[in-house]
């Protein structure tokens, strides 16, 4: 079994719409979203909910008033006030990091477990799809991208799938490094900006930290030739294969509006140039 993570720098380059025409195109597959900050796959896979589980990624103060004896020691030593004046604790800013339970002299704090947010198993047309959505506010995305992709392996062990193909989220955080770690082909998708030159340099790094197989494709490449050279520059002086290039096209943007996946919407050039890189991607693969 292979795994295939399609990351960016940045959000907004177009990772999703590749990641989903990939779905299309692989056979005996599960597809994961560990983007689950902003997951949005899902939008074009139109899952089917099978499975839904809660996600319990952290612990809130907990205070009970009948043992309590309003010393005030706990609001003292919260560093993020936290617990108000008559000692009720909020839990959108308790950070869960347990001073005020150990310093208590009445033991009236406890820390329970917080629900955090969302993970899901479903079925798509294209197979298998687990992805998970994380509470506004709510940290420990690292940790829930590791519980999604844990149950992604565990069903394509069940089903003898060959592939796993994940949706990564942007950036270079802790989300990032756990939905990288282990897989055995990174595609990056970055845009001929500035930011989009960046923030792709930042993640390349990354990936290389890692020792991870890295490929770079380049979307919308016609919109700035100059930088999309100074992107294969990069690639070819850091030995970063070129997995190929895609034109700009509203035609994308008009198979998202119709929540449907590019290369099966239309037989345009986009289309052409996406399955050129997934067949690029998958000799690497085999």
């Amino acid at each position: 079994m292979k795994q295939l993570v399609v990351i960016s720098g940045k959000g907004g380059t177009g990772k999703t719409v590749i990641t989903a025409s990939f779905a299309s195109l692989a056979q005996n597959k599960v597809m994961v979203d560990c983007d689950v900050d902003a997951a949005d796959l899902y939008i074009l896979l139109e899952p089917k909910i099978i499975e839904r589980h809660v996600f319990k990624g952290g612990k809130v103060a907990v205070i009970n008033k009948k043992t309590c004896n309003n010393c005030g020691r706990c609001i003292s030593v919260c560093r993020f006030d936290a617990i108000s004046k008559d000692f009720v604790v909020d839990s959108l800013s308790c950070e869960g990091c347990g001073v005020c339970y150990y310093i208590c002299p009445q033991n009236a704090i406890v820390m329970e477990e917080k629900i955090s947010g969302e993970w899901f198993i479903s079925e798509t047309k294209y197979g298998p799809f687990v992805h998970a959505k994380l509470g506004v506010a709510e940290e420990n995305s690292g940790k829930l991208v590791s519980v999604v992709r844990q149950n992604a392996r565990i069903i394509a062990e069940k089903e003898n799938c060959d592939l796993i193909i994940i949706d990564g989220p942007p950036g270079i955080g802790c989300p990032v490094i756990s939905s990288i770690t282990g897989t055995d082909v990174v595609l990056i998708v970055t845009e001929p900006t500035l930011s989009g030159i960046h923030d792709m340099k930042r993640v390349i790094e990354l990936t290389q930290h890692f020792r991870l197989k890295t490929f770079v494709v380049v979307n919308k490449y016609d919109l700035n030739i100059e930088m999309t050279l100074e992107i294969e520059n990069y690639c070819k002086k850091n030995k970063i294969p070129l997995a190929g290039k895609v034109v700009y096209d509203p035609v994308v943007t008009e198979a998202i509006a119709n929540k449907k996946i590019v290369v099966e919407y239309s037989d345009s050039e986009v289309r052409r140039q996406i399955i050129d890189v997934w067949r690029t991607i998958y000799d690497e693969l085999k």
